[in-house]
């Protein structure tokens, strides 16, 4: 195990590495810079400028000094929010798009769990297809599709929840739905398909045969080897609601690190795409790999040594 963690750890580091540096050359191949915008800058205070943020040295030179500065834990200060380093913007912006993607991630996987195994033992009746219809719906139709009619529904129509902003709990309900409808369909149709695998397995019909008892066979054999492959697309799928969504946030208004990643790309905001491109690809690559290692510690017939 121990020397298996530390392969991943190595692979994981590499992993976030050729992301910074395939992120940092693109960037700098997008036609403009960061004061395109900015009318009639006289030729001395671009030239300020450049040299404040490194510009005016060789593209290798200003990589080099990105990643020194980078491994010292300095993300560098924005182009565009004046005074406001990267640090500060993320560390701002990521609680609240933090809080919205656990509690989606929590009731997303748990639905869609739950949901999922139900399905498979009442195979071929009502909330069966119920489930199979909803697991179509929910992986053809694109969240922010879902967040235009709860807002249309929910929101304007009954006026049950609030439509946009952030703030109280009743804020959460419909962001929450938008985003994590999609996991409960995905998750509920794969949790389903395992389950009716599982089910029809020699083992499951030994366990039957020496007269165990119905719930006991679900609990202890069913559902621990058919939510493998659930584990497995997991730690993707948490990590991408964790880390907001972008549409989601800006449909309904909410503070999040969204807004900030949006407008950096917009604004060619060198150093805060670096640090959100960074921020976003360590949490993805840390929740694989974390996944990798529970994988193995939920079923012991993995050896991950081999």
């Amino acid at each position: 195990m121990l020397k298996y963690s530390l392969k991943r750890g190595v692979i994981s580091l590499l992993t976030i590495w050729v992301i910074i540096t395939i992120t940092f050359f693109l960037m700098h191949s997008i036609p403009g810079d960061p004061f395109t915008d900015q009318k009639k800058i006289p030729p001395e205070i671009m030239a300020n400028l450049e040299a404040k943020y490194g510009l005016d040295k060789p593209l290798i030179v200003q990589y080099g000094i990105y990643l020194k500065n980078l491994l010292q834990g300095d993300l560098g200060d924005s182009m565009k929010y004046k005074s406001r380093s990267v640090t500060s913007i993320l560390t701002t912006g990521f609680p609240v798009s933090a809080k919205l993607g656990v509690v989606s991630a929590v009731v997303g996987a748990g639905l869609g769990v739950v949901g999922g195994i139900i399905a498979a033992l009442n195979r071929g009746k009502k909330f069966d297809y119920f489930i199979i219809i909803l697991a179509v719906i929910g992986v053809s139709v694109p969240s922010f599709v879902f967040a235009a009619l709860f807002q249309y529904w929910f929101g304007n129509k009954l006026g049950w929840f609030p439509v946009a902003r952030w703030g109280t709990i009743a804020h959460y309900v419909l962001p929450v739905m938008a985003l994590g409808f999609s996991m409960v369909a995905y998750i509920a149709r794969m949790m389903r398909t395992s389950m009716l695998d599982v089910l029809g397995q020699d083992y499951i019909k030994t366990a039957k045969a020496k007269g165990l008892s119905q719930s006991s066979i679900i609990i202890k054999h069913t559902i621990r080897n058919a939510i493998l492959p659930i584990i497995t697309i997991l730690g993707a799928l948490i990590a991408g609601v964790v880390v907001g969504s972008f549409v989601i946030e800006s449909i309904f208004a909410i503070p999040g690190i969204g807004k900030y990643y949006v407008q950096s790309i917009q604004q060619n905001d060198y150093t805060l795409i670096l640090g959100t491109t960074v921020f976003y690809s360590t949490i993805l690559v840390v929740m694989m790999y974390v996944i990798d290692i529970v994988y193995g510690l939920v079923d012991p017939r993995i050896k991950l040594d081999k």
